[in-house]
């Protein structure tokens, strides 16, 4: 495993496919402002490469994607220091979301409070069915914020309100009837499972699936008629690209073999 610094380890691989690890963040993943610093900054170098064609997004062992957030950290905190250290967290989740490229979530384990939102910030999420949710934060005396945004979008106001009112702990089928995550598998089979949802994904341009994603990021900012009329621009764009002669072709002629 490379190491572009002490928290962030990373494995490139022949079809673009960079996977990085979470390091050094303590036996259950927590998040400080070390780690978050190492995350970004690892995350800032990735998406200048310009072969890269997903991004996996992985904890060391199975037993803990992210512990959330450090309370050893949290604990000493006033006012101004606990907007700060807020603040990396948000910088580190929409460094995820904003990545060029689609990010998926390998979770194994417990995905606790900022560990799920920072899960909840990749495109895709598949998850061991030995896998836990929860946002427990209102029991340590804080709200839940910034990319906890992102829950209603996901599992519906309702279900949203119940996570982050009650800190409850949800199960990996539980959250996959929600549509929290994508996918669950076996421990065995996570990898496995992995690559057969980015296979679609690689066999498509790069092109076109860096604009589909920085299009799907807008559409989440947007009204509707904005999202729509914000769409044209991206069509016209692709067939300057090339991508569309290309793999139009390439349909006709297996269509027609």
């Amino acid at each position: 495993m490379e190491m572009l610094n002490d928290f962030c380890g990373i494995e490139r691989r022949s079809d673009g496919v960079i996977e990085m690890t979470i390091c050094n963040a303590g036996k259950v993943n927590l998040l400080n402002t070390a780690v978050m610093d190492g995350l970004t900054s690892g995350l800032d170098i990735l998406s200048r490469e310009r072969d890269a064609r997903v991004l996996i997004l992985a904890s060391p062992g199975d037993r803990t994607f992210i512990g959330g957030a450090d309370l050893r950290e949290m604990v000493q905190l006033d006012k101004v220091s606990g907007e700060r250290f807020i603040s990396r967290l948000r910088d580190l989740c929409d460094r995820v979301r904003h990545f060029p490229v689609p990010v998926v979530a390998k979770i194994s384990g417990w995905c606790l409070g900022g560990g799920l939102e920072l899960a909840a910030a990749c495109d895709i999420r598949v998850a061991t069915d030995s896998s836990n949710f929860a946002m427990p934060e209102v029991q340590v005396g804080i709200p839940s914020v910034i990319h906890a945004a992102l829950l209603p979008r996901l599992v519906g106001w309702g279900r949203a309100r119940y996570l982050i009112l009650t800190g409850a702990v949800i199960d990996a089928s539980t959250a996959f009837s929600w549509g929290l995550v994508d996918v669950v598998a076996s421990t065995d089979e996570l990898d496995r499972q992995i690559a057969k949802v980015i296979e679609p994904i690689l066999k498509c341009g790069p092109q076109v699936m860096q604009a589909q994603k920085e299009l799907l990021r807008r559409w989440e900012d947007m009204n509707l008629s904005d999202s729509v009329s914000a769409s044209i621009s991206y069509f016209g764009n692709a067939f300057a690209t090339g991508e569309p002669g290309l793999f139009m072709s390439q349909f006709f002629k297996h269509k027609s073999a």
